[in-house]
C-alpha cells in the first residue's frame, strides 16, 4: 500500500494583506511532508506499563519538513516528527547524510520530535523501558530505516521546491498545560478552578508564520511546552499535538501545521486519558494561533544565521562495576536491564564515559532566536533563557536531535523524583546528572548566541 504522501509548498487564499518584497529582500521557503505510521504492528515507546503491539489507529503520524533560505542564499532545514523521541545514532546518521548530500551546515539541520506518547520505538531510544524479543527488534531497525528514508526523501523536496516567501514570528497563549511536579492530578479541575495551580509553567505558543509572496499562507509552525500523554491506550495517534497540527489544517485546507515541542518535561495536558480531551487541547492551540495570526506579527528581515555544538555534560558519580553487577539480580526489570546495556557498554568501549555528547543549536532567523535543546527538557530552562537572553524573541525547545533523558535544571536535580533521578533509568543511563547541568547547558547557549549576532 502506497504511505507516501509528498506535500509541496501549498497556497490558501485569505483575507491577509499583501506583503511587497524586492529582489534584494527575498527569503524562500519550500516544505513537504509524509506519514510514517507503521506499515504493520510494531511496539508503542512511552509507557512501560505497555505489553504488546499497538491495535490500530487514531490518526496518522506525520514527518514534515520545512527548508528556508535567507536572502544571501544561506539555508536550514527544520523536520518535525509525531514520535516519542528519536536516539543520538539515528540522528546524527540522517543528518549527516542530509549535510553531504545537499551541502547543508550541520548547524543549520533541526530534527524535532512532538513526544507524542502514541508512537513507534525508533532505534535505541527509551530500549530499558520494554523486554523485546528478536522479532521485535527486527521491525524496530526496520521502522528505523523506514523512517530514516522517509526524512531524507521529504527533506530533498522540501529543498527542491523552495519558493519566495514572507516569513512572520509572534507568540500566542494556551493554559492547559499545568506543572506535574506541584499540583496533584486529581486536583487539578478544582484548583485550576479557584485561580489555585502553582509550579513554574509556560503557557506561551510561539510561531512562525510562512506565507506566499500575495500574503497567503503557506505553513505554521509551532511549539508549546507541554508533555503530549492525554492518551495512553494501544493506538497510533500524534496526542494533542497531532490534534492541533489537524484542526489548523482543516480551518486553513491547504497549509501544513508544524508542531516542535517546548519544554515540557514536568507540564501535563491536565485533565486528560480522552480522545475528546486531546481534541480539544487541539482546539485550543488552533484558537491560540488564529487569534495571533490575525493580529499584528513581526517580519523575519536580515539573514540566516545558526550555531551548533555537542557539550560534555557530565554524570554525577559513576555506578561501579560492583554496583552494576548487584543491579544485574535487582527485582526491579527496568534495573536489570539497564545493567545489561551498561555491561554491554564496557565491553564495547572499556569503560562507561563520565559524559555525554548533548546537543545545542541556535537559529536565528533576523530577530528571532529559536534555541533547541535535546532530551526532555524542564520548564525552567525556557523561563530562564527568555530572561536572560538578549534578543527580542526567544523561542525555546526540547526534544530535538536526541531524546537521551530527562534534562532537570538544578531546582528539579536537587529535589529529585523522576525528572531529577529516576528517569535515566528507563533511558539506559548510568546515574543522574551533575550539579552544574543546568549551568552548563545555559552557558552553552549564550555563547551560541553571541556566536549569531
Amino acid at each position: 500500500m502506497q504511505r507516501l504522501i509528498v506535500l509541496f509548498t501549498c497556497l490558501l487564499t485569505v483575507s491577509f494583506t499583501n506583503t511587497v518584497v524586492h529582489a534584494d529582500d527575498v527569503w524562500q521557503a519550500g516544505m513537504a511532508k509524509t506519514i510514517i505510521t507503521p506499515p504493520t504492528a510494531m511496539w508503542m515507546s512511552g509507557y512501560a506499563s505497555r505489553t504488546k503491539p499497538a491495535e490500530g489507529t487514531i490518526h496518522d503520524l506525520y514527518a514534515k519538513a520545512l527548508a528556508i533560505s535567507d536572502p544571501a542564499g544561506h539555508k536550514i532545514l527544520i523536520v518535525t516528527l509525531d514520535l516519542v523521541g528519536i536516539d543520538g545514532t539515528t540522528s546524527k546518521t540522517i543528518c549527516e547524510q542530509l549535510a553531504n548530500k545537499h551541502g547543508l551546515q550541520r548547524s543549520g539541520i533541526t530534527i524535532s520530535t512532538s513526544h507524542t506518547h502514541s508512537g513507534p520505538i525508533v532505534g535505541r531510544n527509551l530500549m530499558s523501558m520494554y523486554s523485546l524479543d528478536d522479532e521485535n527488534i527486527r521491525l524496530i531497525a526496520e521502522y528505523t530505516q523506514f523512517l530514516s528514508d522517509s526524512i531524507l526523501k521529504i527533506s530533498a523536496d522540501a529543498l527542491a521546491n523552495l519558493q519566495p516567501a514572507t516569513l512572520q514570528f509572534g507568540s500566542g497563549q494556551a493554559t492547559f498545560a499545568v506543572n506535574r511536579r506541584n499540583n496533584r492530578e486529581p486536583d487539578v479541575p478544582t484548583l485550576r478552578a479557584a485561580g489555585q495551580l502553582v509550579g513554574p509553567v509556560d503557557h506561551d505558543v510561539p510561531l512562525l508564520v510562512v506565507r506566499a509572496p500575495d500574503g497567503s499562507l503557506r505553513t505554521v509552525l509551532f511549539g508549546y511546552a507541554c508533555h503530549a500523554t492525554v492518551l495512553s491506550g494501544m493506538d497510533w495517534c500524534g496526542d494533542w499535538p497531532g490534534f492541533a497540527q489537524l484542526e489548523i489544517e482543516r480551518r486553513h485546507s491547504e497549509a501544513t501545521a508544524m508542531f516542535i515541542a517546548g519544554c515540557g518535561a514536568d507540564q501535563n495536558p491536565l485533565p486528560r486519558k480522552t480522545v475528546e480531551l486531546a481534541t480539544e487541547y487541539g482546539k485550543q492551540i488552533a484558537d491560540s494561533i488564529d487569534r495571533a495570526v490575525a493580529g499584528p506579527l513581526q517580519t523575519v528581515n536580515g539573514t540566516l544565521k545558526t550555531s551548533y555544538r555537542e557539550i560534555d555534560l557530565a554524570f554525577d558519580e559513576l555506578p561501579s562495576k560492583e554496583q552494576i553487577e548487584a543491579d544485574l539480580k535487582s527485582e526491579n526489570v527496568y534495573i536489570a536491564r539497564r545493567a545489561v546495556h551498561l555491561q554491554e557498554a564496557i565491553s564495547r568501549d572499556g569503560q562507561l564515559s563520565q559524559t555525554y555528547p548533548y546537543p545545542v543549536q541556535m537559529l536565528r532567523l533576523g530577530d528571532l532566536q529559536i534555541v533547541t535543546l535535546g532530551g526532555e527538557v524542564v520548564v525552567d530552562y525556557a523561563l530562564r533563557l527568555k530572561n536572560e537572553l538578549p534578543g527580542s524573541t526567544i523561542w525555546v525547545a526540547g526534544y530535538c536531535n536526541d531524546v537521551m533523558a530527562y534534562i532537570p535544571s538544578f531546582r528539579v536535580l536537587q529535589e529529585g523524583g523522576y525528572e531529577g533521578e529516576t528517569a535515566m533509568i528507563y533511558y539506559g543511563l548510568p546515574t543522574k546528572w551533575s550539579a552544574a547541568v543546568e549551568d552548563d547547558i545555559v552557558k552553552s547557549v549564550k555563547e551560541l548566541a553571541e556566536e549569531t549576532k
